[in-house]
């Protein structure tokens, strides 16, 4: 046998041979892992949110980048309305290398939101990405 080799034993009843021993040897090799997977991103990322359109909630995902500094970025998550308005700030905050996910409900405290399109904007170091999302009551 090599090191490829898998053999797998069972039972299995037959009615005409009246067998019920089997063994199946597989020749291929096996994957145990992850081979040359970053599971830290090199870059920074914005998701669309989700769902989208959205009522009562929605999800906003981002990554945030390793970076060569040492010293984790600051990080600004912002919805508007679409004359530019300030509507909520979700985060704002230092953050360490990884990927966040933020829930924004706009019916509930302070946001009490009607129905129709908002921007969100993520701002870290010098990156600046904007998205549009679908408020439906």
């Amino acid at each position: 046998m090599n090191d490829s080799s898998l053999f797998i034993g069972g039972s299995l009843y037959d009615f005409l041979t009246k067998s019920n021993i089997f063994i199946m040897k597989l020749d291929q090799k096996l994957s145990t892992g992850i081979n040359g997977t970053n599971l830290i991103s090199s870059s920074y990322k914005l998701n669309q949110n989700y769902p989208n359109p959205f009522n009562p909630t929605t999800k906003i995902k981002f990554t945030i980048p390793s970076v060569e500094t040492g010293h984790a970025p600051s990080v600004l998550l912002k919805v508007y309305d679409v004359l530019g308005n300030e509507i909520a700030t979700l985060v704002n905050e230092e953050k360490q290398a990884g990927k966040y996910e933020i829930e924004f409900i706009p019916g509930s405290g302070i946001w009490n939101l009607a129905s129709g399109i908002y921007f969100y904007q993520l701002k870290a170091g010098s990156f600046i990405q904007k998205k549009k999302m679908l408020l439906l009551k």
